[in-house]
Order: C-alpha cells, then sequence, then structure tokens
C-alpha cells in the first residue's frame, strides 16, 4: 500500500526512542516501522526524558553498556526507570531490548540481577508454548533459534507478565506484559552494527574478556550466517506491535 491509497481513518504512531548509547539504535527493528511513524528519539545521557509519556503511543527503551542498578553512576537510569514505570501505569506500551528490558522489568516492579556469568556471541533461545503462540512473535522462527547476545544482568519476570522464550544459561529471555515486551537479545544488530560495536574500545575489551581474542572476529562472522533470519525476525515483530498498538487505540496504522 503507498501512501496515495492508505485508509483516510489512518494516522501516525508516534514513538520514543529511548537511547541509552550511540551506537545501539533500533537497528533492523527500524525496518518494520511503518513510513509514516513520528519517531522522537531522548539520547537519556545528555538530553531529558519527557514531561508526559503518554504523548507517545509507545516507548522503545534500547541497550547499552551500563546496567539498570546503575543509577549511582549514571542519575538518568532511574529517572528513566521512574518514567517507565509511569508508561505502563497510564497503559503506554513500552518495547525494552537487552538493557531496555531490564529497565521495563525494574519499572514493573521486578528485580534486575547480574547472572553467573556474561552471556556474549550467538546462542541459542527457544520459544516457550505461550511464545509460539504470542501475537507479536508466533511464526517468525523454528521453535529454536540463534541470535546474538551480550548481556551481564537478568530480571525477575514482572507480576502478571507471561514468559515467551528462554536460553538454558538465562530462562528469562522474552517476557509480554500486557502490551509491552522485554527482549533481552539483540536482533536489532546486524554485522555492519556489530562491526560498529567491537570498534568501540570498551565493547571491543567486553567480547575479548568474554571469548578471547579471536571473540569480535568469530561472533561477527556467526552473526553474519544468521543476520538474515533475525533481521526479518525484528522487522516483523516491530509491524506486528505497531499493529497492536494501532488496535489498542481504536485506530488504523499508516503505510
Amino acid at each position: 500500500m503507498n501512501a496515495s491509497s492508505a485508509p483516510a481513518s489512518a494516522s501516525p504512531i508516534r514513538l520514543l526512542e529511548l537511547r541509552h548509547a550511540e551506537i545501539e539504535s533500533l537497528g533492523t527493528y527500524a525496518d518494520g516501522l511503518p513510513a509514516t511513524t513520528e519517531l522522537h528519539t531522548v539520547r537519556t545521557w545528555r538530553e531529558p526524558l519527557p514531561d508526559d509519556p503518554t504523548v507517545f503511543d509507545g516507548i522503545v527503551a534500547m541497550g547499552g553498556p551500563m546496567g539498570a542498578n546503575d543509577g549511582a553512576l549514571h542519575p538518568w537510569i532511574d529517572a528513566e526507570i521512574t518514567f517507565l514505570h509511569r508508561a505502563l501505569a497510564a497503559d503506554v506500551p513500552v518495547f525494552g531490548i537487552c538493557l531496555g528490558s531490564q529497565l521495563l522489568a525494574a519499572a514493573a516492579g521486578a528485580a534486575v540481577t547480574t547472572g553467573p556469568a556474561p552471556e556474549i556471541g550467538i546462542c541459542s533461545v527457544e520459544w516457550t508454548q505461550q511464545g509460539l503462540a504470542d501475537p507479536v512473535w508466533k511464526g517468525l522462527s523454528d521453535n529454536t533459534f540463534d541470535v546474538m547476545q551480550w548481556h551481564y544482568d537478568t530480571f525477575d519476570l514482572p507480576e502478571g507478565s507471561v514468559l515467551l522464550a528462554s536460553s538454558s544459561a538465562y530462562p528469562n529471555q522474552l517476557f509480554r506484559l500486557g502490551s509491552s515486551y522485554g527482549i533481552q537479545f539483540h536482533l536489532e544488530v546486524d554485522t555492519r552494527g556489530f562491526a560498529e560495536w567491537v570498534a568501540d574500545d570498551d565493547y571491543r575489551e567486553e567480547i575479548v574478556g568474554a571469548l578471547g581474542s579471536r571473540g569480535p572476529e568469530e561472533a561477527i562472522a556467526g552473526l553474519a550466517g544468521i543476520e538474515s533470519d533475525t533481521r526479518s525476525m525484528a522487522a516483523a515483530a516491530m509491524a506486528r506491535w505497531v499493529e497492536l498498538i494501532s488496535a489498542d487505540r481504536g485506530g488504523e496504522v499508516g503505510p
């Protein structure tokens, strides 16, 4: 459908992207956004959060190298958790990715803790029965699929949430809370984006520490083998989430 043939009732979705590091953006999730999406990006380490989350139809909280419990080092973290709590209370859906999933869990009252070992590189994730039937994720992959992981922390499931996917090392990989989703893994990064990550000295030091001196090259080679799948998953999931938002507000999404 092109813009000229869109229904007259279609209206743009207003999304807020909360970015925590310049090189961790929407990435391939952006491929699923309607062309009419009004995307407002706040770089949380240097820009203030909006006063009112309800001026947006949805919020996408991205990843970052910090943790949800690092408010003493990064005061904006606690402010963002409070902001996301207000969004949830006002029924504004949140799509949290990696750090964003942990901030979403914290905003919903769940604990965020450091896991027993880092989960970094290409890892397998398995859908739960609820995940296989979820309106955003169903049919997007086989029951078990490979993804890029890069995290040290994990979250408890918020009260009232549904677990959608797990890995052997970290059982809580993806949850749904109403129309909000917390996704621990990185569908959004392709090989081009990952190359930017490992070009950053701090990021490269982390992955070398976890995987050894060949870790960056091995991880990017592994990602090259799955990125066509993860790219299509990310785009489809985002498109479906936007449709879910639109249905919740009783409208239609533009092209």
